[in-house]
């Protein structure tokens, strides 16, 4: 499976992963809080500076950010068709600076140090008896390398059906897409069970 960590020594690499995720939360809700076009544009120069500076080039940068840049300008022109100008542009800037922020952390954390993280912050949960801690990490962490893979699947089937002529549907694509990723999801609840990863 593919991760969307990059391997390389960078400073935002040697950063503490709980200190990345405190941050990208306060972060997050700052940017909600704020209706400043110019705060939320001087954001997305900061997010966009640390984004290309995690250690990818900037080619497979935009390529990792492209599907979720179409879905925000979409949003956006939605919001400006039946809202005011003002609110559509805030929303496409802050969507993107959060976005900036978040592919930057996940571009500069590794999945194991994820988990352990995730682990650590849910361990008063397990305390009182609301759930475990190390199968909420060990969730959240399979369903980030998930999506790289899913992504990556579709446009395989994709281009299979360019390639015989098969004209693209979301019927003819979504359930070929559905039964090869519940067939991996097996394959790898199976491997779990047989290496005792998650106690019964």
């Amino acid at each position: 499976m593919q991760t969307l960590h990059v391997d390389v020594d960078t400073w935002l690499h040697r950063l503490s992963p709980r200190l990345k995720l405190l941050a990208l939360t306060a972060f997050g809700v700052l940017l909600f809080l704020t209706q400043s076009i110019t705060v939320l544009a001087c954001a997305n120069l900061i997010g966009a500076g640390l984004y290309f500076r995690s250690g990818l080039s900037i080619a497979e940068a935009l390529k990792r950010l492209w599907p979720i840049l179409i879905s925000i300008a979409v949003l956006a022109i939605f919001a400006a068709l039946v809202g005011p100008l003002h609110a559509a542009i805030v929303t496409a800037l802050r969507l993107t600076a959060l976005a900036l922020f978040a592919a930057t952390v996940t571009a500069t954390t590794s999945m194991a140090a994820f988990i352990d993280e995730i682990t650590a912050l849910a361990m008063p949960l397990e305390k009182i008896g609301l759930l475990r801690a190390a199968d909420i990490g060990l969730a959240i962490g399979l369903v980030i390398r998930f999506v790289p893979e899913i992504l990556d699947r579709y446009r395989a089937i994709r281009e299979a059906h360019q390639a015989r002529g098969i004209k693209i549907r979301l019927a003819t694509t979504l359930a070929p897409l559905i039964i090869l990723t519940l067939r991996d999801a097996d394959n790898i609840a199976a491997a779990i069970d047989a290496r005792g990863i998650r106690r019964q």
